[in-house]
């Protein structure tokens, strides 16, 4: 084992970890944009309230590895100082918009995938594509553009990170450590209390389950890249879950096997297709789905465009910032994830009323 690499060995067990994700999520049908679908049109909060669940419980085990000096999480990409606010605003929309048109966000497509649907293969390469286009491609630029005009520097005002609890310290002066658990016990309890107060949640173990196995595995995932991957020289880049830019990466992997390196989003969007197939096949559930019609067709790669794009700009989706982001308490994750779910109420409601007016409309008469 000495002699095993050690990106190759994080690889190894971010596969692992994905393989458990993807499993979960297709045997319970955990589905972020599902949640928002059931909540807007049948008034059913269930799967919300698994999708809350999941991000307390990874809140409680990320902020427990902070105390304990496992792992520190401002090494995160979600808590640099630079805000990128704009981002968080126009990604998210994009995004919550873009899932809404490809049924389902980036994990979703993953995990259909693994069962067998066709048209999430097309959604997932779309995705990808976009994605690296607008990490290091022809949209590129532009998001860099942006984020040079709108981003925050709030190290600029004596802040160390965007974080929650580091924010209200230098407002207030109170002890970090201090805030950091009251911030995060706050959040957490007040999300458990929106789950539990539900006898309709409380009596659906399979959406309970999803939220306990997912929200765990996010602080697996910094302890296996912060922990396992820690190395004085070359240490393993903090992360754990996330599907857009990891699966754009996961393309080029692909196409330049033997002049790259695989690394824990890579192997983590490997053992969600992974994971989802083997349960699909366990419960014999897989089946092979393609389009309808053109429509149809046009619709998923619109949407696949848009999350890919949208993702890259909001640094996350409804897993990386919708989860793993707001583990870490930060305030753009937070903004990130309440733009991804106005997005997806409104292309919700374009889907019902057919038209962009009509879906605005429709919200507003709602309200």
């Amino acid at each position: 084992m000495e002699d095993f690499p050690l990106g190759a060995l994080v690889a190894l067990l971010g596969f692992g970890l994905g393989l458990a994700f993807g499993a979960t999520a297709q045997r319970t049908n955990f589905c972020t944009m599902g949640a928002i679908s059931d909540m807007v049109l049948i008034g059913d909060l269930n799967r919300f309230r698994a999708w809350m669940l999941t991000i307390a419980v990874a809140v409680l085990g990320s902020q427990a590895l902070q105390l304990f000096e496992a792992v520190d999480l401002g090494e995160s990409i979600y808590l640099m100082p630079a805000l990128g606010w704009a981002g968080a605003i126009l990604g998210g929309l994009m995004f919550g918009f873009g899932m809404t048109q490809a049924g389902g966000c980036g994990n979703k497509t993953l995990v259909r995938l693994g069962a067998g649907n066709l048209k999430s293969l097309v959604v997932a390469l779309v995705l990808g594509i976009f994605a690296y286009m607008t990490l290091r491609g022809l949209i590129g630029p532009a998001r860099v553009q942006l984020d040079a005009m709108t981003s925050l520097n709030l190290a600029e005002a004596g802040f160390e990170t965007q974080g929650l609890p580091d924010l209200l310290a230098g407002a207030t002066g109170a002890s970090l450590e201090v805030l950091r658990w009251v911030v995060a016990l706050a959040v957490a309890g007040g999300l458990l209390w929106f789950c539990f107060k539900s006898a309709a949640f409380r009596a659906s173990p399979r959406n309970i389950a999803a939220g306990l196995i997912i929200g765990a595995l996010i602080p697996l995932g910094w302890f296996v890249t912060g922990v396992v991957g820690f190395d004085e020289f070359e240490p393993t880049p903090l992360a754990s879950f996330t599907f857009v830019a990891p699966t754009g990466e996961g393309l080029v992997y692909l196409m330049t096997f033997t002049g790259a390196t695989v690394n824990f989003g890579i192997a983590a969007v490997g053992g969600v297709i992974a994971g989802s197939f083997l349960m699909a096949l366990a419960t014999r559930t897989f089946q092979v789905e393609g389009f309808t019609d053109t429509g149809d067709m046009i619709r998923h790669v619109v949407g696949g465009a848009l999350m890919g794009t949208g993702g890259v700009l909001a640094m996350g989706c409804t897993i990386g910032q919708g989860i793993t982001g707001m583990s870490t308490l930060a305030l753009g994750s937070l903004i990130a994830l309440l733009s991804i779910i106005a997005g997806g109420v409104y292309g919700m409601k374009y889907l019902e009323e057919g038209s962009f007016g009509g879906a605005f409309r429709a919200i507003l008469a709602r309200g």
